[in-house]
């Protein structure tokens, strides 16, 4: 029941095993004792692995032979880990280890593991039984020391408090806090150390959301301002750019001619840029409506199609049998689609397969674009959605933050998870029945 092999508690001295009278003399005579008054059972504290120590009833009878040394036999009659017989504070341990949305580790003296909570398992991405019992560079032997959640300082009496760290085991990435110290002794000798690890991954992606949108809404609001006198300049530019190619070309000056086409097209860019500008604010002319979202993959579907043939790209579409409506503008919605369906294929660079899937569940729509291109890499997923952030040559930066702001605004969320095998957006949308 103590949950020891034979061979650990051999040649253990009384003490370490058991407490509660301070030796085996003392506690035959309480069990020899013909007091009318404690004619029950005397009470001790057995040790388990775990550290904790279990109260039981115990008879104690002397062996008698012919060794010179005396020899005792201990009978624990309702020695039993049952509920029923922890502390409370023994229940609470046990459950808080078990199911608190916590990382804990309990380390002794030597830096060897000897509890682990299930959230720092998850964490670890290791079963308990094949982590309990190593040391602190056991466990941590492939991570270079800089990196490691756990530093055998630890037992030197440093203390960590909200120390911000990021994990990544082979499944999932954290962003986390944690807190360690020592553990002390009555007499302020160190018996231990733990670590506390808080996992804030969500309320990271919440705070880097809340900030995106700030700039998003920053930049709207001077697009709003400015895109109009922008605008007009350039009307000007582009007309008296096209009478000059009209004489000129009258001219033969087919040198100049070629100037002024390419100062042409640079103006048009700087158009479609104050165009996505304008998008980033309060788009005008919005009309939400009951939408078909599958409608709307259906009629841009040929236009995806051929951007993919000509790159030599396989489409497939997986479609739901039915979708309910949602709220939302079926034009924007369509500039979405196309926009994360372009950036996947120019991903692939003329070989692959896009995949486009229709799921739902009991509250959104969900539209996956998955690419089987080279992916993105982790230090980059955070800013694919940043104003002006762009890995291409000649991209400006804002169509997947244009994308955003249009799902956003429609009650919706853009996620993103990437592999070495390729990317995959979920544009999911609320829907109402």
């Amino acid at each position: 029941m103590s949950d020891y092999a034979a061979v650990e508690l051999q040649n253990l001295s009384y003490d370490k095993v058991i407490r509660g009278y301070d030796s085996l003399q003392d506690l035959y005579l309480a069990c020899s004792s013909d007091d009318e008054e404690t004619s029950s059972l005397p009470v001790v504290e057995v040790k388990i692995k775990n550290g904790d120590w279990i109260g039981s009833e115990v008879v104690v009878g002397k062996i008698v032979g012919n060794h010179p040394a005396l020899h005792y036999m201990l009978y624990l009659p309702n020695f039993s880990k049952k509920k029923g017989d922890l502390s409370i504070l023994q229940q609470f341990s046990d459950s808080f280890m078990r199911q608190v949305n916590l990382g804990v580790m309990l380390f002794d003296t030597n830096g060897r593991l000897v509890e682990i909570s299930d959230m720092a398992c998850t964490i670890l991405g290791h079963n308990r039984s094949c982590i309990i019992n190593k040391t602190i560079e056991e466990l941590f032997a492939a991570v270079p020391e800089e990196h490691r959640l756990v530093n055998p300082s630890l037992l030197d009496g440093k203390i960590v408090r909200n120390h911000a760290v990021h994990w990544y085991n082979d499944h999932h990435r954290y962003e986390m806090l944690v807190d360690s110290n020592v553990l002390r002794d009555e007499s302020e000798k160190i018996v231990g150390a733990y670590v506390i690890m808080k996992d804030v991954s969500n309320l990271r992606s919440l705070e880097a959301q809340l900030h995106r949108s700030d700039r998003l809404a920053m930049i709207g609001q001077i697009a709003a301002g400015t895109a109009h006198e922008i605008r007009n300049p350039l009307t000007s530019l582009k007309g008296f750019i096209q009478l000059l190619q009209s004489s000129l070309e009258t001219k033969h000056l087919d040198k100049e001619v070629g100037f002024l086409a390419i100062m042409k097209n640079e103006i048009d860019r700087i158009h479609e840029l104050v165009n996505e500008f304008l998008l980033l604010g309060k788009p005008k002319d919005v009309r939400y409506r009951p939408t078909s979202v599958a409608k709307t993959i259906r009629h841009i579907l040929p236009i995806i199609e051929s951007e993919a043939n000509l790159h030599g790209i396989s489409v497939l579409h997986v479609a739901e049998s039915e979708l309910p409506p949602v709220i939302a503008d079926s034009e924007l919605l369509k500039q979405v689609f196309l926009n994360i369906c372009k950036n996947a294929i120019e991903a692939m660079e003329n070989s692959g397969s896009l995949t486009i899937v229709e799921r739902i569940d009991e509250h959104h729509i969900h539209i996956e674009v998955q690419d089987t291109g080279p992916g993105i890499p982790n230090y980059l997923l955070d800013k694919i959605f940043d104003p002006f952030f762009t890995t291409k040559e000649n991209g400006t930066g804002l169509g997947l933050s244009v994308c955003q702001r249009i799902i956003h605004d429609m009650g919706g969320q853009i996620r993103v998870r990437s592999k070495s095998f390729g990317t995959a957006f979920t544009i999911s949308i609320p829907y109402h029945e």
